[in-house]
């Protein structure tokens, strides 16, 4: 009888660089750590890689001169309006710069209160008191009058301004709007960089329905190499990270080969069928900050078919409190089993039960994955579950 379920590893590694075989580097460090920790290799564990070192391996990198090259190839009018961008000195700081670079005119329309991940712009209690709400369209007047003491509460910038100056530095000229309305960007240019991370695609519908010229997202720039650059054919700017002043890491490009490859050598060194993914930021919310962790395009960006669709499972607390209610100890833990497995045989995977939420298996697992290896100094860019699709049934 089993009495552990999901258990979770960080796996050590060496130190990424840049062109490592970094699919040797996992399967190694995997394999060294079951020698050192003694647990046994199952079916259906999971193998999971961070995308930052999946993206350093690739080299996957591109500097503010190439970005700002792909954004004079794309928008010749030098004018643009950049809608939404999120607040975010390493998400976002870099690519502003580039952009400003590539540019003559840049007007930034940002919604308010937050951004997009939550990150807060101005006081809505000031709102109140100005007689605006979000339907409002604030001036960049309007703004510097009433709202620009407003800091972050995590950092204790104030954004806006750390922006302004941002891009003045690179010779470009620049205002700000404030306006939850989409089409408020077209007054001020036809030329629109949407910078919305899950909601690009009905953004840009919006805009170019609206009568926009060039509208294109940050998945739009830097989907080929510009001059020997770093690229995602994808994603384009979307997930890339500061790496220096000058340089960003992209989101990785051939994280599907690596996911295969990974997975092929786990087999052959273990016997087991043994899933892999490469995950970067998890779906979840500060309960605190409110700020939305998924900065990046998708939680995973790459992974092996055995880790596709949704779970399947049947809420225990609800199977107990309502059809199993005047059953208790053994009796009533061999009825929820029985019902687990009449369940997944007549239904073959496909069920969603009273209670359950249907997500994504990558979603959840790679949101398990980021809380696991953090952001900071863990050295535990790769992640090692088992037990994951166990349940009662399994013991």
């Amino acid at each position: 009888m089993r009495n552990v379920g999901t258990v979770v590893r960080g796996i050590r590694t060496p130190i990424i660089k840049a062109n490592d075989d970094l699919a040797s580097i996992v399967v190694d460090s995997v394999l060294k750590a079951q020698e050192t920790e003694k647990f046994e290799f199952r079916d259906k564990d999971i193998v999971a890689i961070t995308e930052a070192v999946v993206a350093i391996s690739e080299n996957n990198y591109a500097t503010v001169d190439a970005i700002a090259e792909d954004i004079r190839n794309k928008f010749p009018s030098g004018n643009i309006g950049l809608l939404n961008p999120i607040l975010s000195r390493n998400r976002f700081s870099i690519l502003l710069k580039a952009i400003a670079r590539g540019c003559k005119h840049l007007t930034i329309q940002l919604s308010f209160p937050s951004d997009e991940v939550g990150n807060g712009i101005l006081d809505e209690f000031c709102l109140e008191q100005n007689n605006l709400d979000l339907s409002s369209i604030i001036t960049e007047e309007q703004y510097n009058e009433h709202f620009s003491d407003f800091l972050h509460p995590f950092t204790g910038i104030n954004m806006v301004e750390f922006y302004r100056n941002l891009v003045k530095e690179e010779g470009c000229e620049v205002s700000f709007v404030f306006s939850n309305n989409l089409k408020t960007i077209l007054d001020y240019s036809k030329d629109v960089l949407v910078a919305s991370i899950h909601t690009r695609e009905k953004v840009k519908r919006v805009l170019k329905n609206a009568g926009g010229n060039i509208i294109l997202g940050l998945d739009n720039i830097l989907t080929s190499s510009v001059n020997g650059s770093g690229f995602n054919s994808k994603y384009g700017l979307l997930g890339s990270n500061k790496a220096t002043e000058e340089k960003v890491k992209l989101f990785p490009e051939h994280g599907d080969i690596l996911v295969d490859k990974v997975q092929e050598k786990l087999i052959e060194a273990t016997g087991k069928n043994i899933e892999v993914m490469v995950y970067g930021d998890g779906g979840f919310k500060d309960p605190v900050g409110g700020i939305w962790e998924l900065a990046d395009p998708v939680v995973s960006p790459a992974y092996t078919s055995g880790l596709d669709g949704t779970p399947n499972e049947l809420k225990l607390k609800y199977l107990s409190d309502n059809k199993f209610s005047d059953l208790h100890g053994d009796e009533l833990k061999q009825a929820i089993v029985n019902e687990i497995k009449s369940k997944a045989k007549n239904l073959k995977g496909t069920m969603q039960t009273q209670g359950t939420t249907p997500r994504r298996l990558t979603d959840l697992i790679g949101s398990l994955c980021d809380l696991t290896s953090g952001s900071g100094d863990k050295g535990t860019p790769v992640v090692f579950i088992q037990g994951y699709f166990d349940n009662l049934s399994n013991d």
